[in-house]
């Protein structure tokens, strides 16, 4: 049962962040099919840093009243309602925050990503999960009993990376090239090693960040790309590797389509995970003439039980993606380290006990 005040991280139109005092969920307020979750461990995405900077994320998800953050989240199952079979109090589960209508054609046709009107957690108008404790639908409450409630915030981010992965149908032994080195490239780094990818380059603008990739991940190659385009062309294709099989964008920069567009084998897959600009200029004709195959992502669906059972077994561990630990009541000091992007942070965790 809830023991303490509620409280919840918010943003605003004029850029605030706060955290303040919210209504507490009942247990009688419990739909058959919900249950009531303290969420214990949050990750904080670019998004919600976006959300707070600039209030918007597109033309289509404004923030336009008090919101709450926050979407990478576990927690652990105070109440259930009459119908939930799948959970009981005391598991500890992964909040899936895609919550899809079930009835539009995405939806029946197993692509519940592309739902018209999913509700999805943190993105205006829907609040996020940057509060202690919040209803939620069972079926979108992953159970993680085996994993600690910090993987369990980590399984999100990985959600999109896996998603990626299945977009491309990675095989053993592709070379691939990573673009950007925060947590979702340092994820798809990892993935493609576990799916048995070689060689695998990762590039970033940010030195830190490459370090902390070649530690993480030896096998690794890194490049800074931080000259004119043909020297960084030079820079990812001067370590034995003539053309990459596979390019997975990670940062939605248009210089980095363009470096991916240069560095790809002819029939190359570049897929492109990372959110940018409305619009953007592509080398249309050199796509062309490689016959370069671009396949974007919308979010994912159906992940989340493959990925608990690949992190349960230790065939991809993000552990040390977590570099900041902060207490729920101290998001405001969270949220500003991770709006630094100076601050060598990769992955920054707000937790509640």
């Amino acid at each position: 049962m809830a023991t303490k005040q509620n409280i919840g991280v918010f943003t605003n139109p004029k850029h605030d962040l706060y955290v303040s005092e919210i209504e507490t969920p009942d247990v009688g307020d419990l739909s058959e099919e919900e249950v009531l979750v303290h969420v214990r461990s949050t990750g904080i995405c670019g998004s919600d840093v976006h959300f707070q900077k600039h209030g918007c994320i597109g033309p289509t998800m404004v923030v336009e009243d008090e919101h709450i953050l926050g979407h990478e989240s576990a927690g652990e199952v105070l109440a259930v309602g009459n119908k939930v079979k799948i959970l009981k109090v005391g598991d500890k589960v992964a909040l899936e925050p895609g919550v899809p209508c079930h009835t539009c054609k995405p939806c029946l046709t197993g692509k519940y990503n592309g739902c018209e009107n999913v509700e999805f957690y943190s993105t205006p108008p829907v609040h996020g999960f940057l509060r202690r404790y919040i209803k939620h639908p069972a079926a979108f409450c992953h159970k993680i009993n085996l994993l600690t409630y910090a993987q369990g915030a980590l399984l999100e981010p990985l959600s999109v990376v896996f998603c990626g992965i299945r977009h491309i149908n990675l095989i053993l032994g592709q070379s691939v090239l990573v673009f950007g080195a925060g947590p979702i490239g340092f994820a798809t780094a990892k993935a493609a090693e576990a799916a048995g990818a070689y060689p695998i380059m990762v590039t970033d603008i940010e030195q830190s960040k490459l370090d902390f990739i070649k530690k993480e991940i030896p096998s690794a190659i890194t490049a800074l790309v931080n000259g004119s385009l043909k020297e960084n062309v030079a820079k990812v294709t001067d370590d034995g590797i003539n053309n990459f099989d596979v390019a997975i964008e990670c940062t939605g920069v248009e210089q980095s389509l363009e470096l991916a567009t240069h560095a790809l084998d002819f029939g190359a897959k570049l897929h492109i995970i990372g959110v940018g600009k409305d619009h953007q200029k592509f080398p249309f004709m050199l796509l062309s003439v490689k016959e370069i195959n671009i396949t974007f992502q919308y979010r994912y669906a159906n992940t989340w039980p493959t990925i608990i059972k690949l992190v349960e077994a230790g065939i991809i561990k993000l552990d040390n993606l977590v570099t900041h630990r902060f207490k729920l009541e101290d998001a405001v000091d969270a949220f500003k380290l991770a709006g630094n992007p100076k601050s060598g942070a990769m992955k920054i965790l707000i937790e509640d006990s």
